[in-house]
């Protein structure tokens, strides 16, 4: 299995049968290198969004159109841009699985929100922010989305027991680095967390170092854009 940072919160997941673009936010993306976007859309079976912030869902429409994939995520989302743009969509709510080419994915929980950009610039309502559960090849993979911590990482932690953890950790609009670890430790039995949210803007945490200090036996590592992790 591949895990490969795109910046920001996006991700590649090469799992089972499966090449999963989790938020690829690429274009306007300050950390994502632009002549590197067709190794990153290359083989992509599924775009997943977690929710509409635009640093999330700016670009999933047109890769999911480019590649001719579904985009996967809360019901009512993927309902309007199924409506809206024709685009072929998986559509599910908390607490459901799907199987995208032996890769099973949960909908789960999180605590943030989610909009789109309406047309007098406003923000509209845009369906439940969430995270994924995603397992495959022995391993399950937390995905927490944007997010604080919350109480449901209890049952997430005792039921699906992930050994990985993708934490948006950066602060301001998320968990920042202690809150991921306390987390992390209080909730879940994780062998590696990879940070996320962070170092996009200087708004932002730079680096780990509080994290992976919170973490003693943790595999702590700092995602490099565009470099595979392999687990």
């Amino acid at each position: 299995m591949n895990i490969t940072w795109l910046g920001h919160s996006g991700f590649r997941i090469e799992i089972a049968n499966a090449i999963l673009l989790v938020d690829p936010w690429l274009t306007g993306n300050p950390m994502f290198p632009a002549d590197q976007r067709a190794k990153a859309l290359n083989g992509a079976t599924h775009v997943l969004l977690t929710h509409g912030h635009g640093d999330h869902a700016g670009d999933a429409l047109a890769i999911a159109k480019e590649l001719s994939v579904p985009l996967v995520g809360i019901y009512d989302l993927m309902t309007w841009y199924e409506k809206r743009d024709g685009l072929s969509v998986i559509g599910f709510n908390k607490g459901g699985t799907v199987d995208l080419g032996g890769a099973k994915v949960t909908l789960v929980n999180a605590s943030h929100s989610s909009s789109v950009t309406g047309d007098n610039g406003a923000p509209v309502y845009a369906g439940s922010e969430a995270g994924f559960i995603i397992a495959g090849e022995g391993h399950t993979i937390y995905v927490s989305g944007d997010t604080d911590i919350m109480a449901d990482m209890d049952w997430m932690g005792d039921l699906h027991k992930p050994d990985i953890g993708i934490l948006s950790a950066g602060g301001h609009f998320t968990m920042d680095m202690a809150r991921a670890a306390y987390a992390a430790k209080r909730y879940f039995n994780f062998k590696t967390v990879i940070p996320c949210h962070y170092r996009t803007f200087p708004l932002l945490a730079q680096n780990a170092d509080i994290l992976a200090d919170g973490l003693p036996g943790v595999q702590v590592i700092e995602p490099q854009v565009m470099q595979p992790i392999t687990l």
